[in-house]
């Protein structure tokens, strides 16, 4: 059921609206507003700079919030410190963004072009947000639509997975460092903007080494972390997710412990909002909204709260490719989630595979550095080539487990979870695993998969070293999925000791002896629940702009060079540059990484970034470049960081970082 298209009058849209801190900062704001006032409003709150940077993908959302058809007025804020805001920020998630934005909300609140009402949506770092600031409750807010973030900074974020440090954590350090580093814009604050932006780069800290402090899970991780209290949440919450994207988890736990009224949509998507994700389908994903926000903020009955709880595109086997435009599958629904329709059942690991019961056993494996070149980037962006691809090199190098053929298709929704027995000869170790889909032909498609820290082998809290040759059981949760295996096909449950370069290596090869494990797969067993009718994708029309550098996204090339094997993965991160007509700029966001590593020495291996953020009007040119690099050295990372800034061509600011941080709180203290 989608909502009608919006009349062909367009909103009223104010470029710059300023919101007045206790404090006396002042935040910049853009407002859409429709005909009739007053309505109720829908806040996003970002750093990502409203008035260019972010500017396209506001364009395909605000403006249907506050066409006449949906009648809402939609409001974009730069957060202090961001784009033409004042003051400083030098991280995310802290105590003075929520207190910032529960001002805000009273602001808006009280002006006359509102109803009083106030609901947030966000995508990544607004979705998050959402959920904090709802956990403190202000009483204008009633509904949120949290969109690809997560309930727990430390288990779903792009720092750590399952303790293990993941190279996101460099590459999206690098872009912040970046972006928090530009300067606002002189035709909005005046002539204030170089001072204000020599204080933001003398107050710049590159985040990813502040992230690499905190490597368990902390007093850091828990603030801002909503599955500490999820009672704390009285609005209602839309979560939103994709199967692709590196967040997903949070939606079936937010279903899950959430005491209050919400709903879950999981399609096929990276990270994107879904009316313009790729993997394909969209959906209305205005339309369901809006719906959502009829009934939370103008007391409708728009039907949407009648419908299933959970809906959710059920993946269907096909090709492993590093892009899609479209995956195959379905719609489903489930009433309620847990759902009854969903139960686990259990696999046993075997001399010959999976089974329906388990044998004693023995088996080794130490896997190549490499291993980890199919697994596609930890949060696809669906753009550009970043998705798994066949599986069947990163198996060589693995340890496997197969099943027989399967006699009828199995659907798996949910979490796997795998307990396994097995001893390290080394005080650290990483321990990989993978479900994979193998066809007939012998192709292999990634299903889900899942890493764990060996140090945090009794949970994230704190690092405990191994004892190199004791036996341990470990289990690992994998990430949620919604995918089919048809009959025919077979799984495979792989092992591995390096996810490269999705996660870090630590300095030494540590070898891994398996003695016994049990693989438990959640399958949906009924068909029970119809799910609705989510429309076709639409949006209003995309930023007009003349593209000068195309955008481009994704792994781009692998190369294995000389007699060492020594392989490079080269990734670009690139919106491109454009030619912003409304507003009169020439924006520049380019950026690349580089990962290598020698397949036999993981200490060898090392992660370079590059960023470039530019501004051009006239004869104001500003512009920010940024390197970093990351590599292990013994029981630390070195980590070093160059900032650059240019007025005009000529460098008016640069500094150099170069620091050792502790790998693990545990490396110079194994038990006993």
């Amino acid at each position: 059921m989608g909502m009608p298209r919006p009349k062909a009058e367009p909103p009223r849209v104010e470029e710059t609206v300023w919101i007045e801190l206790a404090d006396g900062c002042r935040l910049a704001a853009r407002l859409w507003l429709p005909g009739e006032e007053p309505v109720p409003a829908i806040l996003e709150y970002l750093p990502y700079r409203r008035r260019d940077r972010h500017r396209g993908d506001d364009a395909i959302l605000h403006p249907a919030f506050a066409a006449a058809a949906a009648g809402y007025a939609a409001i974009r804020v730069d957060m202090r410190g961001s784009g033409d805001s004042d003051g400083l920020m030098q991280n995310e998630y802290t105590a003075q963004e929520w207190a910032d934005a529960v001002e805000v909300i009273a602001w808006i609140a009280r002006q006359p072009w509102c109803s009083g009402e106030v609901g947030m949506i966000g995508l990544s770092w607004s979705g998050f947000n959402a959920l904090q600031i709802a956990a403190l409750a202000p009483p204008a807010l009633k509904a949120i639509v949290t969109t690809c973030a997560s309930d727990d900074r430390y288990a779903d974020d792009m720092h750590y997975m399952g303790g293990a440090l993941l190279n996101d954590n460099l590459q999206y350090g690098a872009t912040l460092f970046t972006w928090l580093a530009t300067p606002p814009d002189p035709e909005i604050v005046g002539e204030r903007w170089r001072d204000m932006w020599l204080a933001r780069l003398a107050a710049s800290e590159p985040p990813a080494a502040r992230w690499m402090r905190h490597s368990d899970r902390d007093a850091y991780w828990q603030s801002g972390s909503v599955a500490e209290d999820y009672g704390q949440i009285k609005a209602a919450v839309l979560a939103v997710g994709g199967w692709a994207d590196g967040y997903v988890n949070a939606v079936l736990r937010l279903l899950s412990h959430l005491p209050g009224p919400r709903k879950g949509l999981i399609g096929p998507w990276g990270h994107a909002y879904p009316h313009v994700a790729t993997p394909g389908p969209g959906v209305d994903f205005i339309g369901y909204v809006v719906r959502w926000w009829d009934h939370w903020l103008k007391g409708r009955d728009s039907g949407l709260m009648e419908e299933p709880m959970l809906t959710a595109w059920m993946q269907e086997s096909e090709p492993p490719r590093a892009y899609y435009l479209k995956r195959r599958g379905r719609w489903i629904a489930e009433r309620v989630w847990p759902s009854p329709a969903v139960a686990d059942r259990l696999w046993h690991f075997t001399e010959r595979g999976l089974a329906e019961k388990g044998e004693a056993f023995t088996r080794a494996t130490r896997s190549p550095a490499t291993i980890g070149l199919a697994s596609g980037e930890w949060c696809p962006y669906g753009w550009g080539p970043d998705m798994p691809t066949d599986q069947r090199e990163d198996d060589a190098g693995s340890l496997c487990f197969d099943g027989a053929a399967l006699d009828r298709p199995l659907q798996i929704l949910g979490n796997a979870t795998l307990a396994v027995d097995l001893a390290c000869d080394r005080v650290e170790g990483l321990l990989a695993v993978r479900l994979n889909d193998i066809a007939p032909d012998g192709s292999a498609r990634r299903i889900t998969y899942g890493l764990l820290n060996l140090q945090h082998r009794d949970g994230h809290g704190h690092a405990v070293a191994l004892r190199p040759g004791e036996r341990y059981r470990v289990v690992v949760r994998l990430k949620a999925v919604g995918y089919e295996v048809p009959p025919g096909h077979r799984l495979r449950v792989a092992l591995s000791t390096a996810y490269w370069p999705l996660a870090m290596p630590g300095p030494v090869a540590a070898t891994l002896t398996v003695y016994g494990g049990e693989f438990l797969l959640p399958l949906r067993k009924a068909e029970g629940v119809t799910p609705p009718v989510l429309g076709e994708s639409w949006s209003p029309p995309p930023l007009q702009a003349e593209v000068v550098v195309p955008r481009e996204r994704g792994r781009i090339r692998v190369e294995r060079a000389g007699e060492d094997g020594r392989t490079t993965v080269h990734v670009v991160r690139s919106l491109g540059a454009i030619r912003i007509a409304d507003v009169d700029l020439e924006l520049q966001a380019l950026g690349s990484e580089r990962y290598s590593i020698l397949p036999d020495d993981p200490a060898s291996a090392r992660s370079q970034t590059e960023r470039h953020a530019g501004f051009k009007r006239g004869a104001w040119h500003a512009t920010v470049v940024t390197r970093t690099v990351l590599k292990p050295e013994g029981d630390n990372w070195r980590f070093l960081a160059d900032l650059d800034a240019y007025e005009g061509g000529v460098r008016v600011f640069a500094r150099s970082w170069d620091v050792n941080i502790p790998r693990s709180t545990a490396i110079a203290r194994p038990p006993g």
